[in-house]
């Protein structure tokens, strides 16, 4: 299905056309449900806390003005609802410390990544996106797969854009890491074997 633009869709429901916000819904549902997920962690509570962001945006859409995308405000909505949900129960995330990202250079592992062909390199980098954090996984999905700029990503987790920017570079740094300690330990089991 080809969708239009958001501000058609807001048009439209802003003159009364209802149906208008299921098409605005069926939109974002998908990147909704990956925020609201990645924090959650638990797919009854993502659907539920998803339906009420949807919900709450239908609601308060007459106090859209503009000033950003309008994905950025409903990201920002569901951000702070999945958050919201989860300051009751904390998640321990287990991260890398600066001494293990400070082992090993950006370029070491850039030339040995070259070495392996892209089938290989994308099964690492899969292996790699799953040991992030929620909040790493979100912020990297945002910024390389929905192509949002770092001020919208700045907006929606309410971080300053010069965090972004440091937590993009030191994710970077993790997958790199991650993916080089992935290949250690194949070439070791094969070594091994």
């Amino acid at each position: 299905m080809a969708f239009q633009e958001d501000n058609i869709y807001i048009s439209k429901i802003k003159k009364g056309d209802s149906s208008a916000f299921a098409s605005l819904v069926e939109k974002h549902k998908d990147m909704v449900f990956t925020i609201v997920i990645k924090i959650v962690r638990k797919p009854e509570d993502a659907e539920e806390i998803a339906q009420d962001v949807f919900l709450k945006v239908f609601e308060k859409l007459d106090s859209f003005r503009g000033d950003s995308r309008f994905s950025t405000w409903l990201y920002r909505i569901a951000y702070n609802a999945a958050i919201s949900k989860t300051r009751k129960r904390r998640l321990e995330v287990e991260a890398l410390d600066d001494f293990t990202l400070n082992n090993y250079s950006v370029d070491e592992v850039k030339e040995e990544l070259e070495s392996i062909d892209a089938e290989e390199q994308q099964s690492l980098l899969t292996e790699a996106m799953e040991s992030l954090s929620d909040d790493d996984f979100l912020i990297i999905k945002l910024f390389y797969l929905e192509e949002l700029p770092v001020k919208d990503i700045s907006h929606i987790t309410g971080l300053s854009q010069a965090n972004v920017k440091v937590k993009l570079h030191r994710i970077r740094k993790k997958l790199y890491c991650n993916m080089k300690d992935s290949m250690k330990k194949a070439v070791d089991n094969i070594v091994n074997l």
